[in-house]
């Protein structure tokens, strides 16, 4: 559900409804607070969500609904106010991440996603994260990840996520931008349905460096990278200018997903192309994990004008990886 006071509970709810009565709508279970739920179900005079039952064990019975809640917290209303958050919705929200990513883990659900989440409240809260990936890499003991968004027309995993750009060149290196095109190489082959995916890495500097004249991140580490992932099979071309790199013909990039250094030098072609569209996967879990790409939106939250686009981008891209590798397992 992600932090009870942004729009995590607003845009489930609008996505949710955008499938009533449609055959083949994902079922989904709301790991969270059912007061806040209901608070906004009551706002958006949508259907009141129910509560999950419980088969016996760890079975739940979702019911025929497609959207039920299992509350993992009762919070007290303070906490529940639309706009207003504070270290108990926080604490609740750690621990709504906790219980999805155990049930994904023990195969109790086809796939997590998060509602967004405040870095900052999470960090007043006590848990020392700077955002979902990292958390839920911990939970799942996975020593690779990385971070990816997909947009309708751009899918780019990115080689660093949160850190300051004054220390990303110093992050650079071979092993970690060779894992990066790795790990997206096998997402696009699994989930995308790409069999020899063609992968552009992009350089870090201006024009990709000028054969050294603006820095060597692209001699010393970028290219060896590249170097490696081809003589393992896989079809990455790089180091391509930044400013280049998403220059298309005729509609279509050159490839069919790339490689970013850093956040914002990745992030702001998917999002200037596509932002509510665009959805967080992370690459290397051992399950299928989507979010929005927009925060919690405190400024607007209650007010019933959240866009649940990217939200029911996110559930529509994780069901389509859950039926992609459901029938890959059959073959």
């Amino acid at each position: 559900m992600g932090d009870p006071a942004g729009i995590g509970p607003e845009v489930i709810l609008k996505a949710a409804a955008s499938w009533a009565g449609k055959r083949g709508a994902p079922r989904l279970l709301v790991i969270g607070d059912l007061g806040a739920m209901r608070a906004a179900a009551s706002s958006l005079k949508e259907p009141v969500p129910r509560p999950a039952g419980w088969i016996g064990g760890d079975r739940i019975d979702a019911g025929g609904d497609t959207l039920c809640v299992m509350e993992v917290s009762r919070l007290p209303a303070r906490a529940l106010r639309a706009g207003r958050p504070g270290v108990a919705g926080a604490r609740a929200a750690y621990r709504y991440i906790q219980t999805g990513a155990r049930m994904a883990l023990a195969g109790r659900a086809c796939a997590l996603v998060t509602a967004p989440i405040s870095k900052q409240w999470l960090n007043r809260a006590g848990h020392r994260f700077p955002g979902h990936s990292e958390l839920l890499a911990e939970i799942a003991k996975v020593p690779r990840w990385r971070m990816m968004f997909a947009g309708r027309r751009l899918r780019l995993a990115l080689v660093t996520v949160h850190l300051g750009l004054a220390r990303v060149s110093r992050a650079l290196s071979t092993k970690k931008i060779f894992e990066t095109i790795e790990l997206l190489a096998a997402h696009m082959r699994a989930d995308a349905g790409v069999a020899n995916p063609r992968l552009a890495v992009l350089g870090f500097n201006p024009h990709a460096g000028e054969n050294g004249l603006f820095g060597r991140e692209e001699i010393d580490a970028i290219a060896p990278a590249i170097a490696q992932a081809r003589n393992a099979g896989i079809d990455a071309y790089g180091p391509v200018p930044p400013d280049t790199a998403f220059v298309t013909t005729a509609g279509r990039f050159a490839f069919d997903a790339a490689v970013a250094m850093y956040h914002d030098q990745g992030l702001i072609a998917v999002k200037a192309l596509d932002f509510d569209h665009a959805v967080n996967v992370t690459l290397g879990l051992p399950f299928i994990r989507t979010s929005p790409d927009h925060g919690t939106a405190y400024d607007i939250a209650g007010r019933g004008i959240a866009r649940a686009q990217s939200m029911r981008a996110a559930i529509e891209f994780a069901a389509a990886s859950v039926r992609r590798r459901l029938r890959s397992s059959s073959r």
